[in-house]
């Protein structure tokens, strides 16, 4: 089959960066699914594996974390899917990736692909859509409020794919104000479009321009990005007893200012629960279902916002690239074979 996939970690630039290869066909067993994948999208973490982790002497390194596509096989134990439904998934990272015509994922961490998007367009959610429903309401637990605080949440980055359906998710199954922030006119609008309430500019300091729309100090903060940048930031404008959560990684943290405020951290990473196979295991695929209706009623959108035919070496290292510039809005979206 074909993949996409490389043997030394390093920059986009690199000549063999990532590669065109050809591997065997794998074979469902147990929960898996084997998925023949119609389209993927790219995510900062695709970028960091990729410049940090290389495979085994000889071996080939094949990425991506959402996929779409067809179910052609399914293991014994498989109970919910059957050959020939459609499905959408983020996968595990400790397992090969989604960048090949045919891949295995668990039955367990899979939904049901929605019936109003194109693979392209539901290609696009379920890492984000994961990542973002697990902080808002399995982390922040956004559903219940700060005594005192205003009830609201800022999302730090929320033009990026994980802000772009936060914003989305916190309107459509919570009465939380939304203040996304945006530094550029384009990411702005986008955030507006999504269903911002407010947009502040996180290029200049935000603890102020937040202070300025006068309804007080948000109960919760979730920081999708550049989180050493803004921490001060985020330490003064949060509310007494408010949760901040983060899904980057900084290189040090230093927490120790949210202590006089007695506020949570909490960190999110939604491969956690298949990387440990907890026993909540099957909540990502509860999730991605719901996620699936609330599409399929119009309550959200997808987030897509290019996407580049067919799925191959040179265009997974444009998407990379522009992942790594910073610049990216939305999601970026590979399709077909």
């Amino acid at each position: 089959m074909k993949a996409i996939g490389y043997r030394t970690a390093g920059a986009i630039d690199a000549a063999k960066a990532l590669e065109d290869i050809e591997l065997p066909r794998p074979k469902a067993t147990g929960h898996d699914l084997l998925v023949e994948v119609a389209a993927i999208s790219v995510n900062p973490v695709d970028t960091k594996v990729r410049r940090r982790a290389s495979p085994d002497a000889g071996e080939w390194k094949v990425l991506g974390w959402d996929a779409v596509g067809r179910v052609v096989e399914v293991g014994e134990s498989v109970t919910a899917f059957k050959p020939g439904d459609e499905v959408f998934y983020a996968g595990s990272i400790t397992r090969p990736g989604a960048n090949s015509q045919f891949h295995l994922v668990d039955e367990r961490i899979v939904g049901h692909k929605p019936k109003v998007l194109s693979d392209a367009e539901a290609a696009a959610l379920p890492l984000t859509a994961i990542t973002a429903w697990e902080m808002l309401f399995d982390r922040l637990d956004i559903r219940r409020p700060v005594p005192g605080a205003a009830n609201a949440i800022v999302i730090v980055g929320g033009a990026g794919g994980v802000g772009s359906i936060a914003i989305q998710l916190a309107r459509a199954l919570t009465e939380v104000t939304v203040i996304a922030t945006a530094s550029r006119p384009e990411t702005q609008d986008w955030v507006r479009e999504l269903g911002a309430h407010h947009v502040v500019d996180h290029g200049k300091p935000i603890a102020g321009q937040i202070a300025a729309l006068g309804i007080g100090a948000p109960a919760f903060v979730f920081s999708t990005t550049e989180t050493h940048r803004h921490l001060g930031e985020i330490v003064e404008l949060i509310a007494p007893q408010g949760r901040f959560g983060l899904i980057d990684d900084p290189e040090g943290l230093d927490i120790m200012g949210f202590k006089r405020k007695a506020a949570s951290i909490h960190w999110e990473l939604m491969f956690t629960r298949p990387i440990f196979q907890t026993p909540d295991m099957d909540e990502q695929g509860k999730l991605l279902n719901e996620v699936a209706g609330l599409i399929d009623k119009g309550k959200i959108r997808t987030t897509l916002s290019q996407v580049l035919s067919p799925i191959n070496a040179e265009n997974l290292k444009q998407a990379h690239a522009l992942i790594e510039s910073g610049r990216a809005k939305g999601k970026i979206v590979l399709e077909g074979f």
